[in-house]
């Protein structure tokens, strides 16, 4: 593949790779480093991603996997990362008051679990098929629904606290 036919195939999905890796990494710094070193294994890659009925698919499995091996390596930062959200949710009402509805729900999601992370971003950011999240993330569609299901359930749950904290 010559670098024309990989800027065509690959550069259209590169911002769904970013925003897979920061819902994932949190950081801004790390979810760019995992994209570039997704995109230099693709271009590197002896498999040929032109010939792949789902090239996109393809590439963010790659970075779902190189995102969840650098948080398996890195099991003291992930702890930093859990002791950050549980920090960031004491002060819910200053944050509330500083921020709009959308940053709120992106925090929320950043303290999901992975897998109910991952399924939210891919289903409702990036709007995936059940069936295309479920070969991505090696599982089965009904998992996935179930994954996506607890994690609107605990968004919604911490929206309607947070709001009624607001309130009262």
């Amino acid at each position: 593949m010559d670098k024309t036919e990989f800027i065509a195939i690959v550069m259209p999905f590169r911002d769904k790779l970013y925003r897979l890796a920061r819902r994932i990494l949190v950081s801004k710094d790390e979810a760019e480093d995992a994209v570039q070193e997704v995109l230099l294994k693709l271009w590197n890659g002896k498999m040929n991603i032109e010939n792949l009925k789902n090239p996109e698919a393809f590439a963010i499995t790659m970075t779902k996997n190189y995102c969840l091996d650098r948080l398996k390596s890195k099991q003291a930062s992930n702890l930093k990362i859990v002791h950050s959200n549980y920090h960031t949710s004491e002060n819910v009402e200053k944050q509330i008051e500083s921020n709009d509805s959308v940053a709120l729900v992106f925090r929320i999601m950043d303290s999901l679990p992975e897998q109910q992370k991952i399924v939210l971003q891919l289903r409702d950011v990036e709007q995936f098929e059940f069936s295309e999240i479920a070969k991505m993330l090696d599982s089965n569609e009904t998992a996935v629904r179930v994954a996506l299901s607890r994690a609107r359930k605990t968004v919604r749950d911490a929206m309607i606290k947070n709001y009624n904290y607001g309130i009262g």
